[in-house]
């Protein structure tokens, strides 16, 4: 790939610090395939995708984009990109066919080659240990909602950093906890499909516990290592100043952000949300000791934006982007009530509106509101329906003018004393897009899915003319 000029080679009007991280990110079971290869076992992604109804078009992730056979090229093309970094994460049941037990060597040394030839390319590896393809098995014994899922997740961080640790300095424990709770055990809009509202809440505090479980056992195997959760954090607003509308504000607000933030960072569950989830019985899974688990000193926090959310608590029509094509069961535990209503701004192909406003509210309350740690946006970006031009490129101006906008505001929060490291878009090419199966693009790189044909679209040679300059162009785009 060559990564061509700008499209718009203007004098810069915003310059990064020195040393910030321009990454790119990926996961798993949306872009290796090779399901069956390598000793791999079976996942809830697996079993999720042969449900009928579950996916559109019944799509998998067999061969996703095949990047288990295909890494080196794609490491040529994240050089050529000019990233420093690369957000990736580790297939579990890769390593852990059965979900517990000793490693599969085989799993290990895929990963082992990943990091060396990123590290030989002058690319950062940025494992994420959980990106939600639980092991089967742990599943078929109860999955997330069962405590002791959370201790065989901190065994298999031990395993994982015990094989990589050596070249990775940098990790993510889970990330967007939030969806592999509700999406996954409330709405049953993602793997492994239930709708639990009770084992939904259950599943959020163990996956936050097996992250903190995690941190201990990665440091008491090398004690260096910088590591962190990357969660999905949204502006919350609510559509009146009606006491319905701010209540509703305030229960998404607590389910979306600080249900995660505060057992992170202040080490316990917000008084507000604790009530609204006492019918539920949400405390009686949170045990002596869990908490200062939870609270472990982090090095980093991966935050992930792509929206905001306007809500109401009044009688009304709702539209709400959702996560399926499939929705029909809120994941919002304790408010399913709530209306998510638009507020007239544009949309991505996924129906999300753009407003990268909301990502400078969540930046500078992260600064304001919680301790000091420093932050990595882990996720942002723009899916579309993109297509083949009749001269082969995929003109995507529309994601340029996303990630400009979202830059533009991450460079404003750095100025304002935001401890922001480093930037992942998401994602380096098209994938497997989860319940939407190939039918929506994230990708810097366009994939022809038939033969696996990698096309860098326009916005990767902006992003590779950004990275360059260690800046933004001026003008209007």
């Amino acid at each position: 790939m060559t990564a061509n000029a700008s499209p718009r080679p203007t004098e810069l009007t915003t310059r990064f610090p020195t040393g910030f991280l321009w990454g790119a990110a990926t996961a798993a079971y949306q872009i290796e395939g090779a399901t069956a290869e390598g000793g791999r076992g079976r996942s809830i992604w697996d079993t999720f995708a042969t449900v009928p109804g579950a996916v559109l078009n019944g799509e998998n992730g067999d061969v996703a984009v095949d990047h288990y056979h295909r890494f080196p090229q794609d490491v040529a093309m994240m050089a050529d990109l000019g990233l420093t970094a690369y957000r990736f994460s580790v297939a579990w049941p890769r390593i852990q066919p059965a979900g517990s037990g000793p490693a599969n060597q085989a799993g290990l040394d895929f990963y082992s080659r990943l990091v060396d030839t990123l590290l030989a390319a002058g690319v950062q590896p940025w494992p994420t240990l959980y990106h939600w393809d639980l092991p089967q098995p742990l599943e078929d014994r109860g999955g997330w909602p069962e405590r002791d899922t959370a201790h065989r997740f901190a065994e298999y961080a031990a395993l994982v950093h015990g094989a990589l640790g050596d070249r990775v300095g940098n990790w993510m424990t889970v990330n967007e906890p939030w969806c592999a709770a509700f999406l996954g055990y409330a709405s049953g809009e993602h793997a492994p499909g239930r709708r639990e509202p009770a084992a939904a809440l259950a599943a959020a505090h163990h996956l936050l516990l097996g992250h903190g479980l995690a941190v201990s056992a990665m440091r008491a195997d090398r004690p260096g290592v910088r590591v962190g959760p990357a969660v999905n954090l949204y502006a919350v607003s609510p559509q009146t100043d009606a006491p319905e509308d701010l209540d509703a504000a305030r229960r998404i607000d607590g389910m979306q952000n600080r249900l995660f933030l505060d057992p992170l960072l202040l080490g316990r569950y917000p008084d507000d949300l604790l009530a609204d989830l006492a019918p539920y019985g949400f405390a009686e899974h949170v045990r002596d000791g869990d908490l200062a688990a939870i609270n472990a000193p982090i090095d980093l926090l991966g935050v992930n934006y792509y929206s905001r959310h306007t809500v109401s608590g009044l009688p009304g029509e709702a539209t709400q982007a959702v996560s399926s094509p499939f929705s029909s069961v809120s994941p919002w535990v304790g408010a399913d009530h709530v209306r998510f209503v638009p507020a007239g701004r544009p949309v991505t192909g996924m129906g999300w509106e753009i407003d990268e406003t909301g990502l400078a509210e969540v930046l500078t309350r992260l600064h304001r509101d919680y301790p000091a740690v420093p932050l990595y946006i882990t996720e942002n970006g723009a899916g579309y329906d993109d297509e083949l031009d009749g001269d082969g490129a995929v003109h995507d101006i529309e994601r340029i003018r996303y990630l400009d906008a979202h830059l533009r505001v991450c460079h404003g929060a750095i100025g304002a004393g935001v401890p922001l490291r480093g930037y992942f878009t998401w994602s380096l090419m098209d994938n497997y897009e989860w319940a939407w199966g190939y039918s929506k693009r994230f990708g810097l790189v366009y994939v022809d899915y038939a033969t696996q044909r990698r096309v860098p679209k326009d916005s990767a040679a902006w992003y590779a003319q950004v990275i360059r300059s260690g800046g933004l162009p001026g003008g209007t785009l």
